[in-house]
């Protein structure tokens, strides 16, 4: 089956995939308003005891939501939907003023399984609503982030790939899997969220190797076509899918001790959370390390060897089934933290591997499927451009909202695959 052929394959079965993944996300729920009360006049002092009212679209009122000391507040809601949160003027402690006086109530939309985080500032300020411009800066930090989160989690893919020829569907699962072990492990285990993504990462690791030992390897040594794994990968991320919502439920979690956070820095209109800074940093040393070992390394070699020319390893003496194992324990431990990363940010949910995967193969398939680095940079550039694209405007009233940014994914796989199959980073295949 050529190139063009098996990529043509793949994004069938990702929409069919992405179908499916929508009747689940319809079931979700969880959602809530929360924020933190900051007195800038006062060096970012929290701001205790200021309530707020939230009323729905109809206007009956939900509930209030009361500062606590750190300034956090949060109200759980009960669906989806519009929401006014109305500040109580009359709470704020003496000397704590609003930044702008008129601005005591704010109307937001709440997606589904979604915290949505209002914030009133208050001290002195600019007011008004921030420019593009404004927000270009912290807009092009948080596509940085995301960038470097789908790179990390879409090498292990790439290399699945270019070592067995088979496109994994449940590789997703494995962003997951690291996510929701860290959470139950801090949650429940009563662990610091950093022990608690270290363990994460190894059993990711761990369920690579079970998974290839018990699995894709027997499959494989029958001779189980690249299409067929295809299907079967396809149902085992439906059924990884059914476990997790059985156990963790469809709420979005967020890991209290990082939910909301005393900003380091302003970035233009855009206060950066010292969350998002180490996961730049720490993406940034896992994806060197990542290239130095794949370049330097023995194993790495091999696996660059082995992706390159099976066959050709093999009869070199590279022990391919040993370099496969290692290849699906590096990439599920990558996924793992990836998802770890991802959900410090936005929650811990039994479908963000799902959300993820569309993410994955457009930036593959931009950088080459197959190929480590190419993946890596197609992936990033990828975040970047998808945050970028909540600041187009087409006029005063008309934006692109951040629920359609990952449109831009889908057209970029579809105009990569008609001018160029193989990717910016890949090489052109002979068939026939």
């Amino acid at each position: 089956m050529g190139l063009t052929r098996r990529l043509v394959t793949v994004c069938t079965l990702l929409i069919v995939g992405l179908g499916c993944w929508s009747g689940l996300a319809s079931a979700q729920g969880g959602e809530a308003i929360a924020g933190t009360f900051l007195n800038r006049e006062d060096g970012n002092k929290p701001v205790a005891g200021v309530k707020v009212d939230v009323v729905d679209s109809s206007g009956k009122k939900v509930g209030t939501a009361v500062s606590d000391d750190s300034g956090k507040y949060s109200l759980d809601l009960p669906g989806p939907g519009t929401y006014t949160a109305k500040l109580q003027v009359g709470s704020l402690p003496k000397g704590v003023r609003l930044t702008d006086t008129k601005k005591t109530q704010l109307t937001v939309e709440v997606s589904e399984g979604r915290r949505r985080a209002i914030i009133f500032p208050f001290g002195k300020g600019i007011a008004g609503p921030a420019g593009a411009l404004d927000r270009l800066p912290g807009t092009l930090l948080d596509g940085v982030r995301l960038g470097l989160i789908i790179a990390m989690t879409a090498i292990g893919l790439s290399l699945i790939y270019g070592t067995t020829q088979f496109t994994n569907f449940a590789h997703g699962e494995m962003v997951t899997f690291g996510a929701l072990v860290t959470w139950f492990l801090n949650h429940d285990g009563g662990l610091p969220v950093l022990w608690s993504a270290l363990i994460a990462v190894a059993l990711s690791a761990v369920a690579g190797l079970v998974l290839d030992a018990g699995l894709w390897g027997p499959l494989r040594k029958r001779k189980t076509s690249p299409f067929s794994l295809m299907v079967v990968s396809f149902g085992l991320s439906i059924t990884l899918i059914a476990v997790y919502q059985l156990f963790f439920g469809t709420r979005n979690r967020p890991f209290t001790e990082y939910a909301i956070q005393k900003p380091l820095f302003s970035l233009g209109s855009q206060n950066v959370p010292p969350r998002a800074i180490v996961t730049i940093v720490l993406s940034v040393v896992v994806l060197g390390a990542v290239g130095l070992f794949l370049q330097r390394a023995r194993f790495g070699k091999a696996m660059r060897a082995v992706a390159d020319n099976g066959p050709l390893a093999a009869s070199s003496g590279i022990n391919t089934a040993r370099v496969v194992r290692l290849v699906w324990m590096m990439g599920s431990a990558l996924a793992g933290l990836g998802g770890v990363l991802y959900s410090l940010d936005q929650g811990v949910n039994f479908l963000e591997g799902q959300s993820l995967l569309l993410l994955m193969f457009a930036g593959i398939t931009l950088g080459g499927l197959g190929t480590s680095f190419g993946a890596a940079a197609g992936c990033f550039i990828l975040g970047v451009a998808i945050q970028l694209s909540t600041l187009v405007n087409f006029s005063e009233t008309f934006r692109v909202p951040p629920s359609l940014k990952n449109v831009g994914a889908l057209v970029v796989l579809i105009v990569v695959l008609m001018v160029r199959p193989q990717g910016v980073f890949g090489r052109r295949e002979r068939v026939g």
